[in-house]
């Protein structure tokens, strides 16, 4: 049975990410959740605590808005912009970057959470000089597909 409320609380705390409590993961992940994204995996919400400790431990700003869902018996996939701001990419400069998330979940709560995303678009485009020849080698390879 689709669990809409269940979905409105994750997305809630992803909107709200660097002002809310952690303990708020407690009513949205089972304890041992399974999490992926391009750089990680973590198993278990002690180790997610942990992740998301270091990840926001200097971060500027981050949050999430949410463009579009598709909520299943089960299953739910939400389509975001993720607006983030990190000292090393310039503490005026925010980021933004598109990504997927695809949930599993039970009446418990959600045991699986796989993010997917541009990592080049979040982090190595972000590099200064490195991020110029990204763009530029993007911009022919787009001109050699046309």
């Amino acid at each position: 049975m689709p669990n809409p409320e269940l979905i409105e609380r994750f997305k809630l705390f992803y909107q709200q990410m660097l002002a809310t409590e952690w303990a708020e993961l407690d009513t949205i992940y089972v304890k041992d959740i399974s999490f992926c994204d391009p750089i990680h995996s973590i198993d278990g919400r002690e180790a997610l605590y942990r992740y998301f400790d270091d990840l926001c431990e200097s971060v500027v700003g981050c949050r999430f808005d949410f463009l579009d869902q598709v909520i299943l018996p089960g299953k739910a996939y939400l389509k975001w912009d993720m607006h983030f701001s990190h000292p090393r990419f310039g503490l005026s400069k925010t980021i933004t970057v598109r990504g997927v998330t695809q949930l599993q979940y039970n009446e418990s709560g959600i045991y699986y959470h796989e993010d997917i995303y541009d990592m080049g678009a979040l982090i190595y485009e972000n590099i200064p000089l490195f991020g110029g020849g990204i763009r530029w080698l993007k911009q022919r390879l787009a001109k050699a597909a046309t």
